[in-house]
């Protein structure tokens, strides 16, 4: 596999909180170039046998993924799982475990929003969701946004939906060795999601790293859509501290909502080695 691919390893659907489905996903890919694409819907599975279908559907070389949600040091961390078999029995009963308390988490957001005046938030969220047992944060973000409650979604967060916000609730995801070990069991690659996006401190980040490595983790996302041209390059230098290999992907959901549309990323510095060269078994071509 190539070196300088235009590879979109990190997109999600309609099956969790993107606004598309897989076959206008894999259109959308075909039309920005991209060669290798990935869905890798927030703790679901159901939109791989159609997302690998609309990849052959539009020529475009196609791995299966998911993306986990993880309690690491008291924060919630993305491990993205790629090369994974969609129908290995121990990552879905892992996946189903976590959406269980995904609808009691969401129904405690409303309760909180509904505290400082914002009634029927979480009947709103509902109205923007089509896979009921993942309704997250940014299906309340929509409505808040739609209502005239605020401009937009980094304004909701920032007002509501964050730490010591009205509106966050915490919830206890999968574990780090968990989430790793479901991947690398189901034949997949895990991948820390947009390490640039958590608030650790040094230490706390120089230990997921440690962890995740020691627990059979394989790569870190260093080009993504929320990383700027200075976490980039940091993570390609952690990348090789920790002898990891690099993804890119542009962490799409939405034509409206996304900043960077998939496969608009720059290409991998050359001095990483790309996740999708340790995946090429995996790799369904066309």
């Amino acid at each position: 596999m190539p070196h300088a691919l235009n590879a979109d390893l990190h997109s999600h659907s309609r099956f969790s909180d993107g606004t598309l489905t897989p076959e206008a996903l894999a259109a959308r890919a075909r039309g920005q170039g991209v060669e290798l694409w990935a869905l890798t819907d927030h703790d679901e599975l159901a939109g791989q046998a159609r997302a690998a279908a609309a990849a052959a559907a539009e020529g475009i070389a196609w791995l299966g993924g998911v993306e986990i949600s993880v309690t690491f040091a008291g924060e919630t961390v993305h491990i993205v799982g790629l090369g994974i078999d969609p129908h290995d029995a121990e990552l879905l009963a892992g996946l189903a475990r976590i959406r269980d308390g995904r609808l009691l988490r969401a129904q405690q957001i409303g309760d909180g929003l509904a505290k400082v005046g914002i009634a029927g938030a979480y009947e709103g969220a509902l109205g923007y969701v089509t896979n009921p047992d993942l309704v997250s944060r940014t299906h309340f973000a929509r409505w808040l946004v739609d209502t005239g409650v605020c401009r937009d979604n980094g304004e909701v967060f920032r007002r509501y939906l964050v730490s010591g916000k009205p509106g966050y609730v915490p919830h206890r995801w999968a574990g780090l060795g968990e989430a790793v070990r479901w991947i690398v069991g189901a034949g997949g690659a895990a991948v820390i999601a947009h390490p640039g996006r958590y608030k650790f401190t040094p230490n706390e980040e120089y230990a997921l790293f440690s962890e995740f490595k020691a627990h059979g983790g394989t790569g870190v996302e260093v080009l993504t859509g929320s990383h700027g041209s200075a976490d980039a390059a940091k993570y390609a230098g952690m990348a090789i501290e920790f002898d990891l290999a690099a993804s890119r992907g542009s962490d799409f959901h939405s034509p409206d909502e996304s900043r960077i549309d998939l496969g608009t990323l720059p290409a991998l510095p050359k001095q990483l080695t790309p996740i999708w060269q340790q995946l090429a078994p995996r790799i369904r071509r066309v």
